[in-house]
Order: C-alpha cells, then structure tokens, then sequence
C-alpha cells in the first residue's frame, strides 16, 4: 500500500485514497435512502374519465385510494369502467417512476440506470 492509503501504481483512484472513496460511497448511500424514503412518502394522483375516475398511490407503488364517481358506473358496460381504472392507475404508476428517475438521474452510476 502506498503512503496515500491507495493501491500502490493506481494513484489512489485518480487521487482520492480508499477511506475518501469509501466515505463518498457511504454518503452516497445515505443520500439516496433519503431520497427513497421521501419518495415513498408522497402521493401522486391521476384521473380518468374527464375525473370519473381518480386514483391515488404511494411513492413505492401501493394504490391508497380509487374513486369512482356514480354516474360512470354502469352495470351494461363494465369494460369501459375497467379500462377507465387501468387508465388511471397506469397513469399514477407512470408519474411514480418518472419521479424516481427524476430523484436518481442526479446520482451518475454507471449501471444503475
């Protein structure tokens, strides 16, 4: 080992020793759980139907709340309130990953993305 702390002939990763590699990677690591549990602990929401129909889920995926309003419910044509709830509940799913990526495009990790 070099007197760096690094791999000696490396140059300690382009200057930095393995103990400042290390902390940055437990910073790191604290940073993004930070940012998931913030993440799950928003709601995002999103509605069908001209708002027949809306939908509520959590950051990490779990739905919390569907309404559906009286009018749109109409027991000769099931499949459109069907399509209308996967609609919404896509559309929520999407706004979730779209802030996780959003919340992790900030992290440059090859491999992770």
């Amino acid at each position: 080992m070099s007197k760096r702390g690094g791999f000696p002939g490396m140059g300690g990763f382009g200057g930095m020793n393995i103990n400042n590699l290390m902390k940055e990677a437990k910073k790191m690591q604290a940073d993004l759980e930070k940012n998931q549990a913030e993440l799950s602990a928003k709601e995002f929401e999103s509605s069908a139907g001209g708002g027949a129909i809306s939908v509520k889920v959590s950051g990490d995926k779990q739905i919390k709340e569907i309404n559906i309003q009286k009018d749109v419910v109409d027991p000769d044509d099931v499949e459109m309130l069907q399509d209308l709830i996967m609609t919404c509940v896509n559309e929520a799913l999407r706004k979730v990953d779209e802030a996780q990526a959003a919340s992790m495009g900030k992290y440059n990790i090859p491999g992770l993305m």
